[in-house]
């Protein structure tokens, strides 16, 4: 066995520890701790690190292009809780907390918008203290399950959400996580499945269509260090996803090109397809 890691306080990593006391498994990146890294944010390891710095290497826009996507997840709450009138929201593959998580957009607009995260990270359960800030009028729940398990995301998120209501599917940057062979465009059947008319599904998804040769071998630095791996999907297999859906304006586009406040944001670097739209 070699020496121990180093933590982020210069003493041997042995890693946080989840609830039931469980040591997180820091040695291997994991998704949403080197999407945190890419933000900007503390909450990432060495291993983290390392898978992010590889990825960047080979696509240095990465970084501003994850960004884009955080921007457009806060411009598309504003557009639910808008013109949509949407007022519940289940957000899966949650992440760890950064600016404008989706209940600070949704609650900042209405007051009593209901949320629910999800997300299979132990490390993302230890922050959710800070996603279950809610308005007093509002309210917020926390799921720790994988979205390979729509059942039971569904039954536990009814405990919050009003299925009677339209409730708006964000599902931003987490599709690409399951493979072909297990369906994708299933799960989101399925997810969308007891919602009622007038709900919404967001999605933001990774593709190559824009950097064909650095964000091809970005993904492919990446998957060789993390245990998840991450699937690439071009404008028609995302747009797939929306399926007999109502899609707003503009459609399926680049996430820096879905209703930017202005040309700045327009302008910024994009890896990622996204699309919303409304089930009939």
């Amino acid at each position: 066995m070699g020496m121990p890691e180093t933590g982020r306080d210069g003493g041997p990593d042995t890693g946080p520890r989840a609830s039931g006391g469980a040591v997180l498994d820091t040695s291997t990146a994991h998704p949403a701790r080197v999407y945190d890294y890419w933000l900007g944010g503390k909450d990432n390891f060495a291993a983290d690190r390392e898978a992010g710095e590889q990825a960047l290497k080979a696509y240095p826009q990465l970084a501003e292009a994850v960004r884009s996507n955080r921007a457009f997840l806060a411009r598309a709450v504003e557009f639910l809780t808008g013109s949509a009138g949407v007022r519940q929201f289940l957000d899966i593959g949650t992440g760890i907390p950064s600016a404008d998580n989706t209940h600070e957009v949704a609650q900042r607009e209405v007051p009593d918008s209901r949320i629910v995260y999800v997300d299979n990270d132990p490390i993302v359960l230890l922050h959710a203290q800070s996603l279950l800030r809610s308005t007093e009028t509002g309210a917020c729940d926390y799921i720790q399950a994988d979205l390979r398990d729509p059942g039971r995301i569904l039954s536990e998120a009814a405990r919050t959400l009003d299925f009677g209501q339209p409730v708006a599917l964000m599902l931003l940057a987490i599709l690409q996580f399951i493979p072909d062979e297990e369906d994708p465009w299933g799960l989101v059947t399925q997810l969308l499945a007891p919602l009622p008319a007038g709900s919404y599904l967001v999605i933001s998804h990774p593709t190559d269509d824009f950097n064909p040769n650095r964000q091809g071998e970005s993904i492919q630095r990446y998957n060789e260090r993390v245990a998840e791996q991450a699937t690439l999907r071009g404008h028609d297999e995302t747009a797939r996803f929306f399926a007999g859906l109502e899609l707003a304006e503009p459609g399926v586009v680049a996430v820096s090109q879905w209703r930017p406040h202005s040309d700045v944001e327009a302008d910024r670097p994009s890896s990622m397809w996204c699309g919303v739209a409304r089930k009939p």
